[in-house]
Order: C-alpha cells, then sequence, then structure tokens
C-alpha cells in the first residue's frame, strides 16, 4: 500500500476498498490545468512570504511546467494511490524535484486548494459557454433577418391563437438566451473571489499576500471569511441553475422545432446532417438531435437537484460530501457546451416552409382577437365584443367559411357596430401591423428589435 500524505496519523493501512471509495482522481484529473496555475500561483506567494527561496521557487515552477507536460502527453497518469488531482500533482512534482516538493503545500490545504481549482474550472467554463450562448444567438438573428415577412399562427395552449412575424417568434429565443448569458455573467462577478489563504477553515499563520495572488490569479476580490471559503459551492449552484435553465430554454425551442418538422406541421426543414433514420421503416428522418437536447435537458436538472441535497444538511466546514460536487459540474459544463454548439450548426442550415406557416393562418380564426379589437373601438365593450366573436366563430365553423368569407350583411346581423371598414382587419399583414405596442409582432417594431439584437451582440464581440 502506497504511503498517504496524511498517514502519519495511522498505525494501519488504508482498506484497498476505502482507496477506491475515496479516491476522486478518476474524475478530478480533469483540474489538472487549475491545479497547476494554483499551484504556481501559490509557490511565487511563498517566495514573496520568505517561505522560499527564489532558486526553490524556480525549481519548483520548473518541476509543475514539467508535471503539466507529462499530464498532457499522457507520459504521467495518476492512479488511485495518488487519492485526487492535488496530491497527484504534488507526489509527481516530488519525484522530479525532491523533498523541496513537499513545501508547496505550505500555508495550504486541500480545502482550498480544491476550492480554487473548482472556481478557476467554473470561471473557465463561464466564458466558453457565454461564447456559445452568443454564437447560437447570431443564429437565431441570421434566421430571423432572413423571415422578417414570413408570418405563421402564433400559438397559445398550443391552438392557433394570432398571426405573427416569425422574426418575431425567433427573436423570442434570443431574449431567452440572453437571459441565460446574464445569469453566466451574474455568477461569474458573484465568484471571481479567490480562495487561496483561507487553509483548512481558519487561515494559515504565514504572511501571504492573499490579495497580491488573487491578482494573479486575475481575480476581482479575495474571498473574506475562512469558514465558508472553503465549505461554500454556491458558486457551482449557481452554475449548475444556469444550467438548469439554459436546457430548459433549449428543451423548448427543441420541442417546438420537433412539432414543426412534423409531417402535420410541416413548417421546417431540418438539415439531414442533424437527423438519422429508422432501423426498420426506410421513409423515417427522424429530428434526433433536438429530441437528444429535450432529453438532457432532464439530466441537468437532475445534477442540480443532486448537488443541492448533497449541500444541504453539511455543517460548516469543509466535508468530504463535498467531492460528489465534480461529477454533476462536469457533466453538466461539457452537455451545456454540446447542446449549444449543435443547435448552433442546426440551426444555421435549417429553413422554413414560408408557404406552409402562411396557409396556416387560414384556419384556426386567427383573426378573430382582431375583430373583437375592431368593436372595442367602436365603443363596444370588451366583453360584449368578445361574446359576439364568438357567435361569429361558431357561425362559421357551422358553416365551414373563415372570418374573412363574412359579408357585411352577415357580420351587422351580429352587431351593428360593424361598418365597411371591416374589410381592412381581414387581412393577415394588417393585424400583424396592428400590434403598435412596443415589444409587438408590428414589422416595424421587429426591424427595431433585430437591429437593437445585432448592436447587444456587436457590443459583447467588440475587443
Amino acid at each position: 500500500m502506497s504511503k498517504k500524505a496524511w498517514s502519519g496519523r495511522f498505525s494501519k493501512s488504508e482498506h484497498p476498498l476505502m482507496e477506491r471509495f475515496n479516491a476522486s482522481i478518476p474524475f478530478d484529473i480533469r483540474l489538472y490545468q487549475e491545479d497547476i496555475q494554483g499551484s504556481l500561483a501559490h509557490a511565487q506567494t511563498l517566495a514573496e512570504s520568505g517561505i522560499l527561496s527564489k532558486n526553490e521557487l524556480k525549481k519548483l515552477q520548473n518541476g509543475l511546467e514539467k508535471v503539466k507536460k507529462e499530464l498532457e502527453s499522457g507520459d504521467f497518469s495518476p492512479n488511485l494511490a495518488h487519492e485526487d488531482i492535488h496530491m497527484a500533482v504534488e507526489a509527481r512534482l516530488t519525484e522530479i524535484i525532491g523533498p523541496l516538493g513537499g513545501k508547496l503545500h505550505s500555508g495550504r490545504s486541500r480545502n482550498d486548494q480544491v476550492a480554487l481549482d473548482t472556481r478557476l474550472f467554473v470561471r473557465r467554463q463561464t466564458l466558453e459557454t457565454c461564447h456559445r450562448i452568443s454564437a447560437l444567438q447570431q443564429s437565431l438573428l441570421n434566421l430571423a433577418d432572413k423571415n422578417l415577412n414570413t408570418i405563421l399562427p402564433g400559438y397559445t395552449h398550443l391552438q392557433r391563437a394570432q398571426p405573427i412575424s416569425l422574426a418575431h417568434h425567433l427573436l423570442a429565443y434570443f431574449e431567452m438566451l440572453e437571459r441565460d448569458f446574464s445569469r453566466f455573467a451574474d455568477n461569474f462577478e458573484r465568484m471571481n473571489a479567490c480562495p487561496l489563504g483561507a487553509g483548512a477553515l481558519a487561515g494559515s499563520p504565514l504572511k501571504l499576500d492573499r490579495e497580491k495572488t488573487a491578482q494573479a490569479l486575475g481575480f476581482e476580490d479575495i474571498t473574506h471569511n475562512s469558514l465558508d471559503t472553503v465549505s461554500d459551492r454556491d458558486f457551482v449552484l449557481d452554475f449548475l441553475f444556469a444550467a438548469s435553465t439554459l436546457m430548459m430554454h433549449l428543451s423548448r425551442l427543441a420541442e417546438e422545432l420537433v412539432i414543426w418538422n412534423s409531417q402535420e406541421f410541416g413548417f421546417v426543414n431540418l438539415p439531414q446532417e442533424f437527423c438519422t433514420g429508422s432501423s426498420m421503416m426506410p421513409q423515417k428522418v427522424n429530428p434526433d438531435a433536438p429530441e437528444l437536447v429535450r432529453g438532457k435537458c432532464g439530466r441537468v436538472y437532475g445534477n442540480l437537484v443532486a448537488l443541492l441535497t448533497t449541500m444541504k444538511a453539511l455543517p460548516l466546514a469543509y466535508n468530504k460530501d463535498m467531492q460528489e460536487d465534480k461529477e454533476p459540474l462536469f457533466d453538466s459544463a461539457d452537455t451545456i457546451l454540446m447542446c449549444l454548439e449543435v443547435f448552433q450548426n442546426m440551426l444555421a442550415q435549417t429553413s422554413f416552409n414560408t408557404e406552409k406557416m402562411r396557409a396556416a393562418t387560414k384556419d384556426g380564426f386567427v383573426l378573430a382577437t382582431d375583430v373583437a379589437d375592431y368593436l372595442v373601438q367602436k365603443n363596444i365593450p370588451f366583453r360584449e365584443a368578445h361574446a359576439v366573436v364568438g357567435q361569429l366563430v361558431q357561425h362559421c365553423q357551422k358553416n365551414a367559411i373563415g372570418l374573412e368569407d363574412l359579408d357585411l350583411s352577415t357580420l351587422q346581423r351580429f352587431s351593428n357596430a360593424f361598418k365597411n371598414d371591416v374589410s381592412k382587419i381581414m387581412n393577415i399583414e394588417n393585424s400583424v401591423n396592428a400590434r403598435q405596442t412596443l415589444g409587438g409582432t408590428n414589422l416595424a417594431l421587429v426591424k427595431k428589435e433585430l437591429s437593437r439584437a445585432k448592436g447587444i451582440l456587436k457590443k459583447r464581440n467588440s475587443p
């Protein structure tokens, strides 16, 4: 049995089963870049506090860089005996430069070390996620640009409701993603504080310049309570919550694409590169990409709930339970990046059946609200107008006609308020453009919102 860094207190070796059960190296090896980045910064801090000489610092720096290269090349493969990535790096460093490697842990605990590594990882993943959110938003804007004048039924309860611009519909998802972007960005700001120097739970007697270490690692601040520092995983939970909300939005878009792709709707043409076939039915082209995104939403939800449950009753400060934060974090981080990339590339090749969308506005009495609003403008109380139009719809259903097929004399049988100008509202384009309130589907307003959205991305992407 290999000797552990903590074995001095023990008279018996760790049971092989416990070694397997306790080890996190199979998954936290992923943090090797962050661990070495933090170790380099900590070594510099130790040198500036007089714990390390300049020569020792140089040897440690060279050794850490060699460990990093070996991990990247596969020349060094940690095993269960190393326990976790922190001990793996230290063990290999000590093999390379000798006992000096043991000095690196001065003033540092694995508790504040893992807190640092995890923050650095979440910070990096957050930036990449925000980048991919922006890329998907751009794909949506490209589609909206092409479909400003495409009209389709808007739905409530999956029932045809009112005509809208397809660009307006696509921009709804831009807004959802914009909120997602802001959630990740907000978490980045909150978590951007350096935990090194908190030690195991109470700080360090060594004179370590925490502010300088934070600056070297690109943090805006330091954490301000050592107990909270080593036991805080709010930033992971916030990341998982933002990831869950993002996946909910992607799942809603996926659901619409699946429905629109069906023969019953036929609104969208998904690229075959992002579909698959049936092993039995040769005619099938299945929308597997959006279906998989929809399915993975529940997986990301589960990761959030898993960590919330793990953290719910932990006393201060660090507890081994918190090792369970890594796998949900890594899985969700990978899942959302993949889903964003798939959606961005799929939408870049997606087209719409605009004639079918337009034809769908002729069914479902999508102009009913316009007729009611017309009566309101003729000084009819809305509730009365609502009832009149409801009766008109019943009449149309019995006679298998649409509202636009009714002549003036028939309309006036239901209300004398109808005049010759009612013909103006029996028009899909007029209905779309009648929505004058800001944020509505009026084409001029949608153009402004499209321009605003482009401005957001342009500002975000500018140097």
